[in-house]
């Protein structure tokens, strides 16, 4: 049995509770550019159920047949170097499900980014390269459990290949480059330390989890462990239909995506909300316009409505201010004030013109 369930995966659909983290998977399922997920809490609250959860539950990728870093055959552009040389032929095809790639904490450097195996390059004049985890989790979900306890190295590494979505490897003079774009999923406790703020800064979404206290909650975790575990295949069948449904929803949120409107207007209280709040830099103004587009695709709005950029924006900000308690009422109403303020200060624009007038 124990063999059996290590193959079978808990049901999306079925985890208790953990509503926002769930939320927060799910859009970066919808759309990888957010900049993916830190969930901070303690121990045995569903975190890695959650995102192995959510990989089973993904549709395949296309893949080209036999590369180590799942380049995707309809995008030319993203191809590594190997595929580029093959494209003057017809590229074969395969599906892979995908996976979830985890990054121990004591992982080399060489086994994060890969190798060269210099001997067969310098006498062969081959790039033979040795695939490390960043080839294996481009367009995967990268796992990193205790992110906020990762080598500092590994932490300038992963920042390089989620700026860029590329890996370089450089050895003994010699260079070669990969496709790298992953969703970023990072756990932590916050009581074990503080992630590093260049890290924090570049992933999308950050959310809390805490432990369930709702009795009859917690009793439905119980049964619902407890026949998973008696018949697992049973039980994943008793949520299919639950598991297609959210399987559909991403499929079409990820086609209306790029047809989704944002006004003028909307930006502005954006802008204006990141600046109140006293962001540094524009990456959270970037990141919550991303998600609020995310998000009205997932609710089926042609535009970005101002309760996108309510759930959007303590998706993103609410962990970063987490000492200020700023939570989704807190946030709402800030953009009240902030679309207060933008209407007052039209006012005053229109005044100004008609007086020229």
């Amino acid at each position: 049995m124990v063999r059996l369930l290590k193959n079978l995966i808990f049901p999306f659909s079925a985890i208790v509770g953990q509503e926002r983290v769930k939320k927060a998977l799910v859009l970066n399922a919808i759309n990888h550019s957010i900049g993916g997920v830190l969930i901070k809490g303690e121990k045995g609250t569903g975190k890695t159920t959650s995102v192995r959860a959510l990989a089973d539950l993904l549709p395949p990728l296309k893949i080209v047949k036999g590369c180590p870093f799942n380049c995707d055959p309809d995008d030319p552009d993203s191809l590594c170097d190997s595929c580029k040389k093959d494209k003057s032929e017809e590229l074969q095809v395969e599906e892979k499900k995908m996976r979830v790639v985890e990054l121990p904490l004591g992982a080399t450097e060489d086994r994060v980014v890969g190798s060269i195996n210099i001997e067969q390059a310098l006498k062969k004049g081959i790039k033979a390269l040795e695939p490390g985890i960043l080839a294996k989790a481009n367009r995967n979900i990268l796992y990193v459990d205790e992110i906020n306890l990762l080598d500092d190295n590994l932490v300038d590494v992963l920042l390089d290949a989620a700026a860029y979505g590329i890996n370089t490897i450089e050895r003994e003079g010699i260079s070669m480059v990969h496709p790298s774009n992953f969703i970023l999923v990072g756990t932590m406790n916050p009581a074990e330390g503080e992630l590093r703020p260049q890290l924090a800064d570049r992933i999308g979404l950050q959310v809390s989890v805490q432990s369930i206290m709702d009795i009859e909650d917690r009793v439905k975790i119980m049964e619902r462990r407890e026949a998973f575990e008696k018949d697992p295949n049973s039980f994943r069948e008793e949520f299919q239909q639950y598991q297609d449904q959210i399987l559909e929803n991403i499929i079409q949120a990820r086609k209306r995506l790029d047809t989704v409107k944002v006004s003028p207007k909307i930006m502005k209280v954006i802008a204006q909300l990141c600046v109140d709040m006293g962001v540094d830099g524009h990456r959270a103004d970037i990141a919550i316009l991303k998600t609020s587009k995310t998000l009205a695709a997932y609710y089926k709005h042609e535009e970005v409505e101002l309760i996108d950029v309510e759930e959007a924006a303590a998706l993103v900000l609410g962990e970063r201010f987490h000492k200020k308690s700023l939570n989704q009422d807190k946030i709402k109403k800030q953009i009240e004030n902030t679309v207060n303020e933008i209407s007052q200060e039209n006012i005053g624009d229109d005044k100004k013109k008609s007086q020229k007038i």
